[in-house]
């Protein structure tokens, strides 16, 4: 198997077992991510702890993952150790890509954005309700008030 997939309420994680992401490994890894982000998968996080080379189909396909998860509030993180692979996504320059680690990391990287996109809504919320709007007419009110 080329991949290994688990997924968990709030993130899939895709655990390559393999050293090269070749043309072949990068269309099965494709069609499972299309596949998972048409479950609702926003957050993925691909462990690339084997993987020595990505070859530039790979990379195309970590750019669309990446591109999917961010449309949804995702995130894609990828996690490896390997220097010389984390060079070569960092030269591929895939916008907003999270590189950690270790796959412990990459969980907590999901949850924390899971939690800043909660507070961003609420923030939204306050302001499409009127928390601003209300005090500006608190402040109006007062001036029609005579002591």
């Amino acid at each position: 198997m080329e991949f290994k997939i688990e997924k968990s309420q709030q993130y899939v994680l895709i655990d390559v077992n393999m050293a090269t992401i070749d043309t072949e490994v990068s269309q099965g890894i494709s069609k499972s991510v299309a596949s998972l982000w048409k479950e609702g998968y926003t957050n993925m996080v691909f462990d690339l702890e084997k993987v020595q080379t990505i070859e530039q189909d790979g990379f195309s396909v970590l750019r669309k993952a990446n591109e999917l998860c961010l449309r949804d509030g995702g995130l894609l993180v990828l996690v490896s150790k390997d220097e010389d692979l984390i060079e070569s996504l960092d030269e591929a320059k895939i916008r907003d890509l999270t590189i950690l680690p270790t796959v412990e990391e990459a969980v907590d990287a999901v949850f924390m954005n899971e939690l800043e996109g909660e507070f961003r809504e609420e923030e939204d919320d306050e302001y499409d309700y009127g928390g601003s709007a209300d005090e500006e007419g608190g402040s109006s009110s007062g001036k029609d008030e005579e002591y």
